[in-house]
C-alpha cells in the first residue's frame, strides 16, 4: 500500500489525499443519504481529521439536522460542479468522512458495516459477511 489514497470532484477543482488507515467505511441506507446522493445509499470512509489534506477551491458547506436522531451533519461539496466530497457528523468528533465514489480508486477500502438497513431499498441485497444495523450507528 502507498500509505495514502487520492481523490476529488468531477471537475478537478477539489482534490484530496487521505492517509491510511481509515477508521471505518460504512454504507448508510437512510432516506437522507438516498436523497443527498441521488442513489440507493451513501458510502462514507471515515478518517481522523488530521489524516486528510485538501487542495483547490474551498468546499461549499451545507449543515443539516436530522429529524431521525436530532444530530447535525455537515455536507461538503465542490462549489463549481456540486460533487459531494466530504461529510462531518456530530457523533464523530475529530473525524471526517469522504464519499467513497470520489476516490481515484474506490476499490481499495473494505466496507465494515451497513447502517439504517431498515430503510434500504427492497432491491438492495446486504452481503452476509458484513455486519449491519437496522437503524443508525451508536
Amino acid at each position: 500500500m502507498s500509505g495514502f489514497h487520492e481523490g476529488g470532484c468531477l471537475c478537478g477543482d477539489i482534490r484530496y489525499r487521505a492517509h491510511e488507515p481509515p477508521l471505518e467505511a460504512i454504507v448508510c441506507h437512510c432516506k437522507f443519504c438516498q436523497r443527498r446522493t441521488g442513489a440507493a445509499f451513501g458510502v462514507e470512509v471515515f478518517f481522523a481529521t488530521d489524516q486528510l489534506e485538501f487542495v483547490g477551491s474551498p468546499l461549499k458547506t451545507y449543515e443539516y439536522t436530522s429529524a431521525d436522531h436530532g444530530r447535525w451533519l455537515r455536507l461538503e461539496s465542490c462549489p463549481r460542479c456540486a460533487t459531494p466530497v466530504a461529510v462531518t457528523v456530530e457523533r464523530r468528533p475529530g473525524q471526517r468522512g469522504l464519499n467513497g465514489g470520489t476516490f481515484d480508486d474506490p476499490t481499495w477500502f473494505t466496507i465494515t458495516r451497513h447502517i439504517w438497513a431498515s430503510s434500504k431499498l427492497p432491491w438492495v441485497e446486504l452481503p452476509a459477511a458484513v455486519p449491519y444495523r437496522l437503524f443508525g450507528s451508536t
